[in-house]
C-alpha cells in the first residue's frame, strides 16, 4: 500500500547510558559501540528523514548526551529544517553544554524523572546521585529558555508519587508530563514481577490524571499512557504500525517502532545499505503490518480497527507468540484472559526486588 511520509523519527544516537533502569524498552542485547554510526552517517540520515517529510527529530538513546558530537548532531538536525528534542536523563548534561545546544538550535528539552526524591529516583535509575543531578540540570534548562517535558514513567513502586510528580512538572515550569506507565518490552519484562501495579493503582492514576487535567488545563499538558494490562482496549500503538514515526537504531538499523525487533521473523533494513525513503515506502518490514488488511477477525469486522489499529504487535508477540494476534489486552481478543491472569499474578505477588539493565560493551567508537 502506499504510505503516507512519517511526521516523526526516533533517532536512537547510542544505547549507552549511566543508568540502569529495570523497566529500559531497549533491546536486551544492546547495540556494541564501535558499531553506531558516525557523525556524518547521522548527518545523512537527518537530510534524508527531512527529504522523506519528517517534521519532527526526536534525540534519544540511551543517553544521546554520551555522543561527544550530540552539538555537531543538533546543528546538522536544524540545518536540515527539523524540529529537535532531545530526550535525555540529563546526566553527562552541564550548563556549558546546554549553552552549546541551545546555540546548535536544539528546540526542547525531555528530562526523564523515575521518582519524586532522592531515595527513589536513584535506586530505580541505579545511579548515585542521579536526582541531584537532574535537579540541577532541570534550573539550567529553565535558565536557558528551553521548552521542557518531564516524563515519569510509574510502576507500582513510585505510582503513589504521581501528584507530587505532577505538582513537580509545574513547580519546575514544564510546558508537558509524560506520565507513562511501564510498558513491558525489552528489560522491563525481566521486571515485571517487581514492576506490574495492581488494578486498585492503574484506576487511582487514571483519577488523579483526569483531575489534574481538569484542574490545570492551560498550565501544564498531562500525556497520559495507562497500563496495559488492566485495559479493556490497547493503545494506538504508534498510530497504527509504519503510518506516522520511524526509528533508527544506534548501529543504523530502521525500525517500524522502537520494539520491532522483538518479531523474528520481520526483516529490517539498514540505513548503510538502502536510502530511508526505500526502507519506508517498500521495506518488508514496514508493509508487514501496515494499515489494516493484515489484522484478524475479530479486528476486521471492528469498529475500532481505525483507532487502536490491533494494538501492540509486539505485545502480541510477547505474550501470545504471534504478532498478527489480536493484541490481548483487548476484551473482544479471544486470548484476553491471559493478559488478565497476567496483570493479576504479577501484582498481587509483593516482590519489590529489581533486575537492572547492563551496559553495552565498553569499546570506543572507530569513527566518530
Amino acid at each position: 500500500m502506499t504510505a503516507n511520509p512519517p511526521i516523526a523519527m526516533l533517532a536512537e544516537l547510542t544505547h549507552r547510558c549511566p543508568l540502569s533502569c529495570p523497566y529500559c524498552s531497549n533491546p536486551v542485547e544492546l547495540a556494541r559501540i564501535d558499531s553506531e554510526l558516525s557523525t556524518e552517517e547521522w548527518v545523512s540520515v537527518f537530510q534524508q528523514a527531512a527529504a522523506l517529510g519528517v517534521l519532527q527529530l526526536h534525540l534519544s538513546g540511551g543517553e544521546p548526551a554520551s555522543r561527544r558530537d550530540l552539538t555537531d548532531l543538533v546543528k546538522a538536525a536544524r540545518d536540515a529544517g527539523l524540529y529537535t528534542n532531545l530526550i535525555t536523563s540529563g546526566i553527562g548534561l552541564n550548563e556549558r553544554r546546554l549553552k552549546e545546544l541551545d546555540a546548535a538550535g536544539l528546540d526542547h528539552v525531555q528530562l526523564s524523572l523515575q521518582g519524586t526524591d532522592a531515595e527513589m529516583a536513584d535506586r530505580i535509575g541505579g545511579y548515585k546521585r542521579g536526582f541531584e543531578r537532574k535537579m540541577a540540570v532541570s534550573e539550567w534548562i529553565s535558565a536557558i529558555g528551553f521548552p521542557l517535558t518531564l516524563n515519569f514513567v510509574m510502576h507500582r513502586q513510585n505510582l503513589h508519587q504521581l501528584e507530587t510528580a505532577i505538582q513537580m512538572a509545574v513547580d519546575m515550569g514544564a510546558r508537558r508530563i509524560e506520565v507513562a506507565t511501564v510498558q513491558f518490552h525489552g528489560w522491563a519484562m525481566q521486571n515485571r514481577n517487581a514492576l506490574m501495579p495492581s488494578r486498585d493503582q492503574a484506576r487511582e492514576a487514571s483519577r488523579i490524571v483526569a483531575e489534574a487535567r481538569a484542574r490545570l488545563k492551560g498550565t501544564l499538558v498531562i500525556d497520559y499512557v495507562p497500563a496495559d494490562y488492566h485495559a479493556n482496549y490497547p493503545k494506538p500503538c504508534m498510530g497504527g504500525w509504519a503510518s506516522t514515526g520511524i526509528n533508527v537504531a544506534p548501529d543504523g538499523i530502521v525500525l517500524p517502532c522502537h520494539a520491532a525487533q522483538t518479531i523474528p521473523h520481520l526483516k529490517f533494513d539498514n540505513v548503510r545499505d538502502l536510502p530511508l525513503a526505500e526502507i519506508w515506502h517498500n521495506g518488508s518490514a514496514f508493509n508487514a503490518y501496515r494499515g489494516t488488511d493484515w489484522m484478524p477477525e475479530p479486528c476486521q469486522s471492528c469498529d475500532r480497527k481505525e483507532i487502536d489499529f490491533g494494538g501492540c504487535r509486539c505485545q502480541a508477540m510477547a505474550l501470545l507468540g504471534d504478532p498478527a494476534a489480536t493484541d490481548p489486552v483487548c476484551v473482544k481478543s479471544p486470548r484476553h484472559e491471559v493478559v488478565a491472569q497476567l496483570a493479576e499474578g504479577f501484582s498481587s505477588s509483593g516482590s519489590d526486588e529489581l533486575s537492572y539493565r547492563a551496559q553495552p560493551p565498553k569499546l570506543e567508537p572507530t569513527t566518530q
